[in-house]
Formats: C-alpha cells, sequence, structure tokens
C-alpha cells in the first residue's frame, strides 16, 4: 500500500511539472521583472504577439503589441528583462526564427555601450532594420537549390538565413551545407572540385598581392587610355601596313617573270658548263702553269709591247675652239 502511494505521488508531481514547463513554453515568457520598449519599423510581415526578443541569441523578452503609427509605420511594443539592460546604441532588427516564417526581434548592444534607455524608449528608424527579403534572396539561389536534396535544401536555406542575419553561422558551415551539390558536380568534372577547394588559397594569394593587382589594373587603364587617345594614329599606320604589303605584293608579282627568266637561263647555264666539262678541267689544270709562266716573263723586263692604233676623245670646246681631238693610226700593223 505504501509503494503504491509513493508511486502515486511521484506520477502527480511529474505530471504537474511537466504541464507546468509545457505551460511556460506555450505561453512564451521569460520570466522575471520587464521593462517596455517600442520600436518602430518599416516592413513587421510575419511578426506577431508573443514572438520573442533576443539578446545575443538568449531570450530577454517577447513581442507584446503590434499596430500601425500615423506614418504608416508598424509600431512594435515588446519587454526586456531588467537582467538585460539596454544602453543608447542598441539596435533592434528583425529576424527570421524558422524557414516557415516566424520572426522575432534581436537587440544588438553597440560596441562601446552608452547611458542605459529608460522604459518606454522608442527605436526609430536609424536603430531599426526590417528582416531580409527571403523571396528575393532564395530566387538568387534557384538554380543550386533544383540541384539538392529536400534535406539539403533545408540545410543550406538555414545556413543562408543565418550567414546574411549576421548570426554565429559561418560561410564554412553554408558551404558544408552544399556537400551533396559538390559531389554531384565532381563525378561529372574534378577539376570544379579542385577550384572550390583552392578558392581559400587563391583569394588568400590574390589578398596578398593586392598593391600589384592595383598596380597591374592602373597601368593596364593606362594603357587602353594611351591606345584610346592614339586610335588615329594606329588607324593610319594599319593603312600604312596594308598599302606597304600591296606594294610588296605587286613587286613580287612584277619580279616573278624575270625571276623566273634567270632561273631557266641558270638551268641552260649550267647544262653548257655540264657539257663543256673535259674544256673545263682542262682549262683549269693548264692556267696555274700559264699564270706562272706569263707572270716570270713580265717580271724580268718589258717584254709586252703594247700599241696604240687610235685614240679618240671629246673635250668640252672653249670659246674660239672648234678643233677635234685624237690620233690616227700610221703603223703598218694597225692597218
Amino acid at each position: 500500500m505504501t509503494k503504491l502511494l509513493i508511486k502515486s505521488i511521484t506520477f502527480v508531481l511529474v505530471t504537474v511539472l511537466s504541464t507546468v514547463a509545457l505551460a511556460a513554453t506555450i505561453r512564451n515568457d521569460s520570466g522575471g521583472s520587464t521593462r517596455e520598449y517600442h520600436a518602430m519599423f518599416t516592413d513587421a510581415t510575419s511578426l506577431n504577439k508573443g514572438d520573442d526578443v533576443r539578446m545575443a541569441g538568449v531570450k530577454v523578452g517577447t513581442v507584446s503589441d503590434i499596430e500601425v503609427s500615423d506614418e504608416s509605420r508598424a509600431r512594435v511594443t515588446f519587454t526586456a528583462a531588467r537582467s538585460a539592460p539596454l544602453t543608447q546604441g542598441t539596435v533592434a532588427e528583425l529576424r527570421f526564427r524558422n524557414l516557415i516564417g516566424q520572426r522575432y526581434i534581436a537587440l544588438e548592444p553597440p560596441a562601446s555601450p552608452g547611458p542605459e534607455l529608460a522604459p518606454g524608449h522608442t527605436f526609430d528608424l536609424d536603430h531599426t532594420k526590417p528582416a531580409l527579403d527571403l523571396t528575393m534572396l532564395f530566387n538568387g539561389f534557384q538554380p543550386l537549390l533544383r540541384l539538392l536534396s529536400p534535406d539539403d535544401v533545408n540545410n543550406l536555406s538555414a545556413q543562408i538565413v543565418a550567414v546574411f542575419q549576421g548570426e554565429d553561422a559561418t560561410v564554412d558551415g553554408l558551404l558544408s551545407s552544399t556537400a551533396s551539390l559538390t559531389s554531384t558536380l565532381a563525378t561529372k568534372d574534378e577539376v570544379i572540385g579542385q577550384l572550390i577547394t583552392s578558392l581559400s588559397s587563391v583569394l588568400d594569394t590574390v589578398n596578398d598581392r593586392s598593391d600589384q593587382l592595383d598596380t597591374t589594373i592602373v597601368t593596364l587603364q593606362q594603357l587602353v587610355s594611351g591606345l584610346a587617345q592614339d586610335r588615329k594614329t594606329i588607324g593610319s599606320t594599319l593603312d600604312g601596313l596594308g598599302d606597304l604589303t600591296s606594294s610588296v605584293a605587286d613587286l613580287l608579282d612584277d619580279g616573278r617573270e624575270p625571276l623566273r627568266g634567270s632561273i631557266t637561263a641558270l638551268e641552260d647555264l649550267s647544262a653548257n658548263l655540264s657539257k663543256a666539262e673535259p674544256q673545263l678541267d682542262s682549262f683549269f689544270e693548264k692556267l696555274p702553269v700559264k699564270l706562272d709562266r706569263i707572270g716570270r716573263t713580265g717580271s724580268y723586263g718589258s717584254w709586252f709591247n703594247f700599241y696604240a692604233c687610235s685614240i679618240e676623245g671629246k673635250i668640252p670646246k672653249p670659246e674660239g675652239y672648234f678643233g677635234d681631238l685624237g690620233v690616227k693610226p700610221i703603223a703598218e700593223r694597225c692597218r
């Protein structure tokens, strides 16, 4: 009997505690003392009463009221725990809680905290940010999402939203969510997989060479500008080059026939020399001996007699002179 009573009491306590915990979860109450604040948003679509108000990912309050102000802006009233004081410079940002459209308000404190904000403070548009336009965002990723499975789409979508909302998710997590996509592409082309793997090192190298890259771009711009300024000169040069090419072509055409005749005559000369090969051999064999004897004969005296049979010429006629210049042959040998 005693054991049965103990079991019954234990069951009742566990049931009551579970019910209380479930009621607190459904109520979505942060508990403790709170303060009320207001925030102006250009768009508060899908934000409802009872949604979370978080700071650094921790729930510190809830949305208590949403209404339209006179300036066609959404005026959101929310509470925040006293244990999480809001300081001047804090930004209230709407973020997506999940992919089905639920949202929450994220309170981002400034890097250098200022004085604490008084209860009832209104965050103007300069200190609020609307939620991302997921329709436009995911339309841009539509070609990528078509290649993924439903589970990978959910993981990738969550990572994309987290990255663009500035949460703790990293680009590495975003890339890891596309593992199935990269695997599919890798089976088709390993180069794509290697390119994605080497992308980080390539970007690091480009970043390390930023000065040289800037210099290259500036130099290329100067080169292109110089070419643009000298385009007329370059155009005329190209025209002159065309004329030169035409002239060379004409010269080759003009010299083709004479060259062809010279080659033909050279062929005839080669044939004649080939036919006269015995005479040429004899001439070249006797030529050294003849030259040697002629040289010895001329080196001992005037053994060579030269006779001028006639001389004729013309000189400018000076004033008063009308004679001719010349010598007529007299010797018998010249007759």
